[in-house]
């Protein structure tokens, strides 16, 4: 077995202490991460505090995990020691599904396997996650980080970076794209990032005056704050793809309205309840509401080598392990600019 130390929270909200735990042994098709740095996720929060239903205590969390190879198993063809290596949401899935055939794991049909506070596939195994110093994963299940990039502001790109690169991505953005972000914190940021370096014109829809700078630093061209509807009417049919990465409940239509014909807003953020959503928003020009998670792992590595391609980063405030708890009542605040990642080596 491998002796790891870890940040547990013991039951629901509790404050997080250390907490020393096994993993498994390196296995054939196993790599052994020394990890680095391990990035806070609002579903990290989420969880902690069972607002998304009951969970397992105690709990390890962190799926936003980047490190080097320590150890390698004797049939790891992906990775050698020293590598820099990353992992995300997901640890496993059926890998026989046709989602997982069309390298879709995080659509499983049988589900992924979460990186923490969830039962492995053999039934009987907690996961924990990455606010840890060490970490076992099968080689398919994680991404090669290019050297160039570091680690610290690659850490969210595990989730955050992949959760805004994926739409992008499936629904086409490149050079002529009109693009709105709604929303500039931990997903945002990196939306305005990737859909600029396609070269799509972006637009950030926020609440927030005070963002203005970084917004337009970032590569966004334009920012509208947002504070009534009719702040948006000089939008109307303007843009071709929304990413709404805020979890506030919003009226949503007033959103659909500035779509383009043919245009898509992606719910990536999660909400607390339904939107209430008028068809007619819909039907006035053809508009499609869809959603979007993650990616699979090899949109992940795709990711990643268009990053270290273009220098994008998140960008983070790095913490060290006492600093956990009050790092979540920060994000709860939004007061984070605009990822807090965990130094490992404080654990």
């Amino acid at each position: 077995m491998t002796k790891v130390r870890g940040l547990a929270a013991l039951s629901k909200g509790a404050p997080f202490v250390r907490h020393d735990f096994t993993r498994r042994s390196v296995g054939v098709h196993d790599v052994l991460i020394d990890i680095a740095y391990a990035g806070i996720c609002h579903s990290d929060i989420h969880q902690v505090r069972e607002e998304w239903g009951p969970s397992i205590f105690p709990m390890v969390p962190g799926h936003e995990i980047a490190g080097v190879v320590r150890e390698i198993g004797s049939s790891v063809k992906k990775f050698a020691i020293g590598d820099h290596i990353g992992v995300g949401v997901f640890i496993d899935s059926c890998r026989d599904c046709q989602p997982c055939r069309d390298g879709l794991e995080q659509y499983c049909d049988g589900g992924m396997t979460g990186t923490y506070n969830t039962v492995e596939r053999d039934g009987v195994t907690v996961a924990m996650g990455g606010y840890s110093n060490r970490f076992v994963v099968n080689e398919n299940y994680a991404v090669k980080i290019d050297k160039t990039l570091a680690l610290d502001g690659v850490a969210p790109l595990l989730c955050a970076g992949i959760t805004l690169y994926s739409p992008l991505k499936h629904w086409k953005v490149g050079k002529g794209s009109r693009v709105a972000v709604m929303g500039l914190g931990g997903l945002g940021h990196m939306g305005v990032k990737f859909a600029h370096a396609l070269g799509a014109h972006v637009t950030v829809l926020s609440h927030s005056e005070s963002k203005r700078e970084d917004a337009l630093t970032m590569g966004a061209d334009e920012f509208i704050v947002v504070h009534e509807p009719q702040d948006l009417t000089p939008l109307k049919r303007s843009f071709d793809l929304i990413l709404n990465t805020v979890s506030a409940q919003i009226d949503i239509n007033i959103y659909l309205a500035t779509l383009k014909i043919d245009g898509t807003l992606v719910v990536i953020g999660l909400p607390g309840a339904p939107y209430p959503v008028q068809v007619g928003a819909l039907l006035n020009g053809r508009k499609s509401l869809a959603g979007s998670m993650i990616g699979g792992i090899g949109q992940i590595q795709e990711m990643i080598d268009f990053c270290a391609q273009h220098s994008i980063l998140s960008d983070v405030e790095v913490i060290n392990a006492e600093y956990v708890d009050e790092a979540y009542e920060r994000t709860v605040a939004s007061d984070v600019k605009y990822r807090f990642v965990i130094d490992a080596k404080t654990i």
